[in-house]
C-alpha cells in the first residue's frame, strides 16, 4: 500500500489537492464541449465527448501560463515536455470522468447553495465587494464573468463531491494501521560490503575473439537508427513580433493612448493622534474625548515638530502610536471617508483640525504623496514595445503563415526563399523517426518527423510542406542527407564494444570475489563485522539500492543473523548481514501522525481504482492522434 503512495505521490498530491481548492482549471458543466466543433484531431474521449487536439493545447498552454506567473523569471519552455503535454490531457480526461459522473449522480449544487457557500467561505472573501455580492472588478482581474465564476465554481463544487465520499471516509483503525505501519516502518539492523566493479576494472583486458563474440550476440544494441540530416526554419508568433519594425513614432503613439491606463494610483503619507470616543458612547464622554483633542491641537500647532511625541504619549491607537502616529502610505478606500477626505484634501507639511469619525476624534499630519502621475515613457516603453510586437504577430499572421505555406510549396527545391521572404534563420539537425524520450521543441513533433521521413522529401529532395507542430507555430524541412537504418562494422563501434565488455568482465570478477566471501562468512571463518554498517527501513533506506534493501527486509527475524548476497551486475556484489530487527520509530507528529498518513494512502489507492472504474464506465480512451503527438510512456488512461 505505501509502495504505492511512494511511485504515485503526484498522483496522490493530485487528489488531495482537487479536494481541497477549486481548480477553475478546465471547462463549464455546459461549456466543456464547445472545443467538438473544432476542426483538428480527436486526441480522446470520454462518455462520447471528445478532447480536442485544440483544447488539449489550450489547457497546456494554461498550465505553462500559471507556471509562468508563480515564478516569472523561470524557463517555462522545460514544462513543455512530451511527458508533462500527455499529464496535461491525462488530467482533461480525469476532469472529464470526474463532470460524467457528477452529472451522472446529480452531484452540482443548487443556487441557494451556492449562494450560502459564497456567502460563508472565507476563501472568497476577496472576491466580495462592500455590498457582499461577487465584485466585478475583482472578477475581471482573473479574466471572468460573474456567470462563468458561477458555472466553474459549480463544477468544481460537484467535482470535488464525487471524490470525497471516498478520499474523506476512509477508516483508519488502531489495529490495523498500527499492522501496516509496522510493516511498512520497521527497522534492520545490517552490516554490509561492497564488491565494486571499478576496483576490477584493470585486471581485465578483453581479446579481440571476447569483443567480436560480444558484438555478434548483441548485435541490435548497435545497430545504427535512419537517420536524417535536414536543415529547417520555423514561423512563430516571436519570429514575426521580432521581425516587426517599431517606429519611435509608434511608441510614443501607444504611451498617449494608454496614458490614462499608466496613472498610478494617487497615495498618501499621514501620521495621526486618536482621542478614541466610540460612535455610540455617552455624548458627554465625547465631548470630553473631542475637548481633549481640540488641547492637543493647539499644542502640535505651537511646536510642530514634537506631533510624534504627542503621538506617543496621547493617541489611543496603538497601533500606530508606537510609531508616532505613522500610518504610511495608503489610497482612497482604505480609511473611513471623514478621515480620507482630509487627508486627501491636505499638502504636505500641513496640519489638519479635528476630524471626527465613528472611531473618535483625529489629528492628522500630512507628510508625502505619490503617485496621481503617468509612469514616465522610458519607464513602460519596453513593456510598450512588447505589447506592439505581440500585436503586429497577431496581425501579421495569417498573411505571414500563407506566404510560408504557399513558398514551402511551390518553390519546393529550397529553403531559401522563405528565409529571405520573411527573415528566418535556417537551422540544421539530425532526426530520426521517432523523437527520443523528453524531448521537445518543434523536432518532437511526430507529425513533422513522419513528413520529413516521406518518400517524397526523402527521395526528391523536396520540402516538407508547411507542419504545424503546435499552436501559432510553423515547421518546414528539407533532406540534406538521409542514412537507413544498419548495423555498423566492428570498427565503428569498437571502443563501445570494449567498454561494455570490460564491464561485464570487471562485474564477473567483483562477483567471483564476493561469492568467495560469502562463503567464508556463512562457514564461520569470517565472522568479523562487514565494514559499512547501517540501520535501514522502507522510509529511510540510507541510499541503498532498492533490491538490496528489499533483500535485507525480507528476512525472517526468527532466523537472524541472516546473511545472504546480492549481485547487482555494474552496481557491484554485496555480502549482506541482518543482524537485528528493531521497532520502527514514532515521529515528531505522534502516532496519530502516521495514522493520518495511513489514512491518507488508502484513500488515494482508492480514488485511483475509482477513477479506474469510472474509465470503463464512460468508456475514457486516448485515441492514436495523441499518441501521434506525444507517446505514451506508461499509458495511465489507456
Amino acid at each position: 500500500m505505501f509502495d504505492f503512495v511512494r511511485t504515485h505521490t503526484r498522483l496522490a498530491l493530485g487528489f488531495m489537492l482537487l479536494l481541497i481548492i477549486p481548480s477553475f482549471v478546465f471547462f463549464g458543466v455546459q461549456g466543456y464541449s464547445s472545443f467538438n466543433d473544432a476542426t483538428n484531431d480527436t486526441v480522446a474521449k470520454v462518455d462520447g465527448q471528445a478532447i480536442k487536439r485544440a483544447e488539449w493545447d489550450d489547457a497546456h498552454k494554461r498550465q505553462v501560463d500559471n507556471f509562468r506567473r508563480q515564478a516569472p523569471g523561470i524557463d517555462v519552455s522545460m514544462f513543455d515536455t512530451p511527458q508533462l503535454r500527455r499529464e496535461t490531457l491525462d488530467g482533461l480526461m480525469r476532469e472529464r470522468l470526474l463532470i460524467a459522473a457528477a452529472q451522472q449522480l446529480n452531484l452540482f449544487p443548487s443556487d441557494a447553495r451556492m449562494q450560502r457557500l459564497f456567502d460563508s467561505d472565507p476563501q472568497y472573501a476577496s472576491l466580495r465587494g462592500p455590498d457582499g455580492r461577487i465584485s466585478r472588478e475583482a472578477l475581471a482581474g482573473m479574466g471572468m464573468t460573474p456567470q462563468l465564476f458561477d458555472q466553474r465554481l459549480r463544477q468544481d463544487m460537484g467535482v470535488r463531491q464525487v471524490l470525497s465520499g471516498i478520499t474523506q471516509t476512509v477508516p483508519a483503525a488502531a489495529l490495523p494501521a498500527t499492522a501496516a505501519l509496522n510493516a511498512f516502518m520497521e527497522r534492520r539492523a545490517v552490516q554490509l560490503q561492497r564488491f565494486d566493479p571499478v576496483a576490477f576494472r584493470e585486471k581485465v583486458a578483453p581479446t579481440d575473439a571476447e569483443l567480436e563474440a560480444y558484438f555478434k550476440a548483441n548485435e541490435s544494441t548497435f545497430r545504427l537508427p535512419e537517420q536524417a540530416s535536414i536543415e529547417y526554419v520555423q514561423l512563430d508568433f516571436v519570429t514575426i513580433g521580432r521581425n516587426a519594425t517599431i517606429t519611435e513614432e509608434d511608441l510614443r503613439k501607444a504611451y498617449e493612448d494608454k496614458k490614462s491606463s499608466l496613472v498610478q494610483a494617487e497615495e498618501r503619507r499621514a501620521s495621526h493622534i486618536l482621542i478614541g470616543a466610540d460612535k455610540d458612547k455617552p455624548s458627554a464622554e465625547r465631548a470630553k474625548a473631542k475637548a481633549r483633542a481640540e488641547a492637543l491641537l493647539a499644542e502640535v500647532r505651537k511646536n510642530p515638530v514634537a506631533f510624534a511625541e504627542l503621538a506617543k504619549k496621547n493617541s489611543t491607537d496603538s497601533g500606530s502610536a508606537v510609531n508616532g502616529g505613522d500610518l504610511d502610505f495608503f489610497g482612497r478606500g482604505m480609511m473611513v471617508k471623514p478621515f480620507e477626505d482630509t487627508a486627501f484634501a491636505m499638502k504636505p507639511g500641513q496640519i489638519s483640525d479635528v476630524v471626527e469619525t465613528d472611531f473618535g476624534y483625529h489629528i492628522i499630519q500630512l507628510t508625502a504623496v505619490r503617485g496621481g502621475t503617468a509612469k514616465p515613457f522610458e519607464e513602460v516603453r519596453p513593456e510598450l514595445e512588447s505589447e506592439l510586437r505581440k500585436a503586429a504577430a497577431t496581425k501579421g499572421w495569417g498573411q505571414a503563415a500563407e506566404t510560408f505555406t504557399d513558398l514551402a510549396y511551390n518553390q519546393s527545391s529550397s529553403l531559401q526563399p522563405i528565409v529571405d521572404k520573411l527573415k528566418l534563420e535556417k537551422k540544421t539537425a539530425t532526426v530520426s523517426r521517432k523523437a527520443p524520450a523528453g524531448a521537445s521543441g518543434p523536432l518532437a513533433s511526430q507529425k513533422l518527423l513522419d513528413a520529413i521521413f516521406s518518400n517524397e522529401v526523402v527521395r526528391d529532395k523536396r520540402n516538407t510542406d508547411g507542419i504545424e507542430v503546435g499552436p501559432n507555430q510553423l515547421v518546414a524541412a528539407r533532406v540534406v542527407k538521409h542514412e537507413p537504418a544498419r548495423l555498423p562494422a566492428l570498427a565503428e563501434v569498437k571502443d563501445r564494444v570494449r567498454e561494455k565488455v570490460v564491464e561485464q568482465q570487471a562485474a564477473a570478477l567483483a562477483r567471483k570475489e564476493g561469492e568467495a566471501r560469502l562463503a567464508a562468512v556463512r562457514g564461520g571463518a569470517g565472522n568479523e563485522a562487514l565494514p559499512t554498517v547501517l540501520t535501514i527501513s522502507r522510509p529511510q533506506s540510507q541510499g541503498l539500492p532498492q533490491p538490496l534493501l528489499e533483500a535485507a527486509l525480507k528476512a525472517d527475524p526468527a532466523k537472524l543473523p541472516y546473511v545472504t548476497g546480492v549481485d547487482l551486475g555494474a552496481q557491484g556484489y554485496f555480502v549482506l548481514r541482518v543482524m537485528q530487527v528493531l521497532p520502527r520509530e514514532t515521529p515528531p507528529g505522534g502516532e496519530e501522525s502516521l495514522r493520518a498518513q495511513y489514512a491518507q494512502a488508502w484513500a488515494a489507492a482508492e480514488a485511483d481504482a475509482y477513477l479506474g472504474a469510472l474509465k470503463k464506465r464512460f468508456k475514457a480512451e486516448v485515441k492514436p492522434a495523441a499518441d501521434a503527438v506525444v507517446p505514451a510512456a506508461s499509458g495511465p488512461d489507456r
